[in-house]
């Protein structure tokens, strides 16, 4: 006896070391506050009054005969609240007016917006669950979100949210909360519910934690029956009222009471708490000294609505101690009870005026002493701003978790060394914004079928395994377990391969799996969204470090904060222009120019692409391959990139060579070319010629010295139409040149003239001069070089040299239709002539690639020689290849890199730094990347296709224009 009597002294002192001491519900005008709630009261006859008690539920999407009913309890039983649940914004919003204009006292509005009030409402925004957010150590963040959804709730005209839902979810079994909770640690939960109420309050929002005394560790769905909390007054008071008591001292605006059984606080057999005087009144408002509102849940709700009938369960739970009756079976018969109550005494005008002056205060705090009706003008638009997918972008970078990392396999490096698989579990049968994101980043296979055998065996192929385990993102409650089946797949799966999972679904969904040994890798995308998704690719390949922590445990080997931080590898990233400090409207305007040159026809499609601060946070697609419209251009459209093979594929190189100080940049030509020896290029320096300072002619059209006399055709001297022993060099489809063609190219490049003057012209002779000793050098053609040095490691599968060789021809761009020398259409094959002449390879033209791989090599150069893990060179020779040599001789270039004009005619806009770098092309491509703002702008375009005479493209300044149009919408 004396043990139990020191346990509930104990738990009595526990509690008032949170008593409140403020007053939630005041205001900062707390006297003319005190005042309109006095006076208004006073107007009010008892009916009023009692009606004031009541918040009613409706459905926006009802009929017109099932709103009326709400116009009716508004007019005859004076209700003092509203609940909107299902429906759309617009609709809610012309029946919160039409309701309020019936209202002698304006109504409290209110909604259950746990995670936006997509929770109730179509056309409306879902930010994560409150699961996901546990993760997330910042609470910051959570403040934020709260924040977020309070300015949906206020411009909606709903002024308080039920929520932050305060349960700490310890019982993996719980039907109903689960999701809906931060998690099973106290502290965690606590916090993240303080912040998120404090993001709501910090809009003028009204909070109300839920559900007290705690609905976390119960496996009833208190919708359903009545859940038991059968635990001792020292674990509610250590574990479940933790949160609450924390919230208090907080000022939180409101607690509701859960339909709950709570043998330790309540002696009466199933008694619902939210009817429990010594729970609702002696605890939460005495011995916690709670001064805000007390809400039920939904009287509805059968953990409570069977315990006794409409009418009588209301009077209990007003008697109990709460202030609001939520949802009410029966309104006009609760509240003539609650009359007869009031007549026959057993409810004192004290305790009537308690609860009534509360929620007047509570009006009075949200503004509705001055109430204005929702503004229906851009309402749609206003709560589904750009700023809700920004923030949910930062919410699942910080909350994707890593719980499994053997021998580092997360993030994965050595892209050259990975033959990746993806296969999918769960709901998603189609390709998801998952693998699409995982294919940004190296060649993916979707490796499917339909017997698992045939599965295992196609997985033999590959030595590294992903599995995406999707399941439905429509509501927190979803099913998110994996099939007996599916546990059997990934089971085998994972024995026989590397293998990393990526789960989509409630955490919980772990525990099914027996056994976790063989899975080498487990992320938590927690949610099956298209931003989850994209992001957990993005962790995987170490463009977004893992940094969030596992909110729940997961049988003994992942308990409750398991956390791998994984390390960023400086790969692209993607996402919102607004998270690097991009204006997105102002940004999108460069839709309107790529638009115009597909239709003014300066080009028949573009793909273009804007990274800052490593992210991509533009990535678009216009026109189609041809004028003829049959195929659209796409991310994995492939194009030639003509001249900027020099700094994708030559330059690079030379850099390589540069460092490990086999060449300089004042080595000269006959030093690495000795047949170069004795001729007037012998002294030319590689500084001279990569500046385009060398008095090199511009180029040579070597093309023409084989053709027939009449010009007609080419010359059967140097072609066939198969390939032999002697004509092996491929120029284009049945187009063969004999190979010793190429030593007579180099030789009439060996004996040009130079130019008369030194002066600054732009030449392609120097790469060809270059692909030839780097050849000789390595003994190996250049495309292999390029591959092994640098676009495996880098993941850049598209970007290369003979694009035919790797993916169809309708993947490609065509480049011309050429009526001169080679006589078809040019796709697949390199547009550049002399490039042509050397099977498609060459030292100035030849690579071919996609937007996206281009920009890995931009970013490769911005992030001074090291991207994905990998140091491709030291931030010296960057600067040193990345420097004006001539600038004083009026020559703009750098050592390869083109650079901006040093007068008004250029490649640029004018409006980037001096430090910024890039090339392009004459097919219509353009790269360029700028180390003080840290952008990084790619477009790629076949504008010589069908004619290279179509230099529109060109004359309209379509590429740089667009260029400043980027700048325009840098904001910090």
């Amino acid at each position: 006896m004396k043990v139990k009597l020191f346990s509930y002294l104990f738990f009595i002192v526990s509690l008032g070391i949170f008593a409140q001491e403020s007053h939630p519900l005041k205001t900062e005008d707390f006297r003319v506050q005190k005042a309109w709630v006095d006076s208004t009261y006073q107007a009010m006859n008892l009916d009023q009054k009692i009606g004031q008690l009541f918040m009613v539920d409706i459905f926006s999407s009802k009929s017109k005969a099932e709103t009326d009913k709400i116009k009716e309890l508004i007019k005859e039983n004076y209700i003092g609240g509203i609940i909107f649940s299902k429906g759309g914004p617009i609709r809610q919003a012309k029946l919160n007016n039409e309701y309020q204009e019936l209202a002698n006292v304006p109504l409290l509005i209110g909604m259950d917006a746990e995670w936006g009030l997509a929770m109730r409402l179509d056309s409306t925004y879902a930010f994560p669950w409150n699961m996901t957010l546990g993760a997330i150590e910042d609470n910051r963040l959570i403040k934020k979100t709260g924040a977020q959804i309070a300015k949906h709730c206020k411009r909606l005209g709903v002024h308080i949210n039920f929520a932050p839902v305060a349960d700490v979810n310890n019982n993996p079994d719980n039907p109903i909360i689960g999701n809906r909770s931060f998690g099973e640690n106290k502290i965690n939960v606590t916090e993240k519910a303080i912040a998120f109420m404090q993001g709501m309050h910090s809009e003028g929002v009204l909070s109300s934690a839920k559900h007290f005394p705690g609905h976390g560790d119960t496996d009833v769905d208190s919708h359903k029956s009545l859940p038991s909390l059968d635990f001792s007054k020292e674990r509610l008071d250590s574990l479940e009222l933790y949160p609450f008591k924390r919230m208090i001292a907080e000022d939180v605006s409101s607690i509701m009471i859960g339909h709950l059984n709570v043998p330790a606080l309540e002696s009466r057999v199933n008694f619902p708490s939210s009817l429990s005087k010594p729970i609702v009144t002696d605890l939460l408002q005495e011995k916690l000294n709670y001064k805000g509102l007390v809400f039920t849940d939904a009287l509805n709700m059968r953990g409570v609505a069977d315990y006794d009938e409409p009418g009588e369960i209301d009077l209990a739970a007003f008697q109990a101690g709460n202030d609001i009756l939520l949802i009410s079976e029966d309104v006009p018969k609760a509240a003539e009870k609650i009359k007869q109550a009031y007549l026959a005494n057993e409810i004192s005008e004290e305790r009537l005026a308690k609860s009534v002056k509360k929620i007047l205060s509570a009006k009075y705090k949200v503004g509705l002493n001055n109430y204005q009706p929702v503004d229906t003008n851009y309402l749609i638009e206003d709560l589904n701003s750009l700023h809700n997918d920004l923030l949910y972008e930062e919410l699942m970078e910080n909350a994707i978790t890593v719980i499994k990392n053997n021998k580092g396999v997360l993030p994965v490096r050595d892209l050259q060394k990975q033959k990746v698989a993806y296969v999918n579990l769960g709901d998603s049968l189609t390709e998801t914004s998952f693998l699409q994101q995982l294919k940004k980043y190296t060649k993916v296979d979707h490796v499917k079928a339909e017997h698992l055998n045939d599965l295992l065996t196609k997985l033999e192929a590959y030595n590294l395994v992903i599995v995406g385990y999707h399941k439905s993102n429509s509501s927190p409650w979803a099913s998110y377990q994996f099939s007996d089946n599916e546990l059997v797949w990934l089971h085998e799966i994972a024995r026989k391969n590397t293998t990393i999972l990526s789960v989509f679904a409630r955490p919980y969904a772990v525990l099914d799996i027996k056994s976790t040994t063989n899975l080498d890798g487990i992320v938590l995308g927690y949610q099956n969204s298209q931003i989850a998704q994209e992001k957990t690719a993005q962790v995987i390949f170490g463009a977004l470090p893992a940094i969030g922590k596992l909110p729940v445990s997961l049988g003994e080997n992942f308990p409750v904060g398991t956390k791998f931080t994984t390390q960023n590898l400086h790969r692209l990233a993607y996402g919102m222009p607004e998270s690097v400090g991009i204006n997105s409207a102002k940004l999108h305007k460069i839709d309107s120019l790529a638009q115009l040159a597909v239709d003014e026809e300066m080009t028949p499609g573009v793909q273009m692409l804007v990274a800052r601060r490593g992210k991509v946070i533009y990535q678009k697609n216009f026109g189609y391959h041809t004028y003829e419209k049959e195929l659209p251009v796409t991310d994995s459209t492939i194009y030639d990139l003509a001249s900027l093979t020099k700094i994708m594929a030559t330059l690079p190189l030379v850099m390589e060579l540069e460092e490990i100080e086999k060449i300089g940049l004042d080595t000269k030509l006959k030093e690495i070319l000795p047949e170069t020896k004795g001729s007037n290029k012998a002294n030319i320096t590689l500084k001279e010629m990569l500046s385009h300072y060398a008095q090199l002619k511009a180029w040579i059209p070597f093309y023409t010295e084989t053709l027939a006399e009449d010009r007609t055709h080419a010359s059967a001297k140097y072609y066939r139409s198969e390939a032999s022993d002697l004509f092996n060099v491929p120029v284009s489809e049945k187009f063969y040149m004999r190979k010793d063609y190429q030593d007579s190219i180099y030789q009439q490049i060996i004996d040009s003239d130079l130019r008369t003057k030194k002066e600054y012209k732009y030449s392609d002779l120097p790469y060809y001069l270059l692909k030839r000793f780097i050849e000789y050098y390595y003994e190996r053609p250049l495309s292999e070089l390029t591959q092994q040095h640098f676009y495996e490691h880098l993941g850049a599968n598209y970007l290369g040299y003979l694009p035919t060789e790797k993916y169809p021809l309708d993947q490609i761009a065509p480049t011309e239709v050429d009526d001169y020398w080679r006589f078809n259409k040019i796709q697949g094959t390199v547009h550049d002539q002399g490039a042509a002449m050397f099977g498609g390879v060459g030292g100035h033209a030849g690579i071919f690639s996609n937007a996206n791989d281009v920009a890995k090599m931009m970013q490769m150069y911005l992030n001074k020689g090291r991207y994905g893990g990998v140091k491709y060179f030291k931030p010296e020779t960057i600067d040193k290849f990345n420097t004006c040599y001539y600038c004083d001789k009026e020559v703009r270039r750098g050592v390869g890199f083109d650079k901006p004009q040093l007068d008004e005619v250029g490649p640029t806009c004018g409006c980037v730094s001096m430090t910024s770098f890039g090339h392009s092309g004459f097919t219509g491509t353009f790269a360029w990347a700028d180390p003080e703002e840290e952008v990084v702008y790619i477009f790629l375009s076949n504008r010589t296709y069908p004619f290279a005479s179509n230099r529109k493209l060109i004359s309209e300044d379509i590429r740089t224009k667009i260029q400043e149009l980027i700048y325009e919408s840098i904001m910090y």
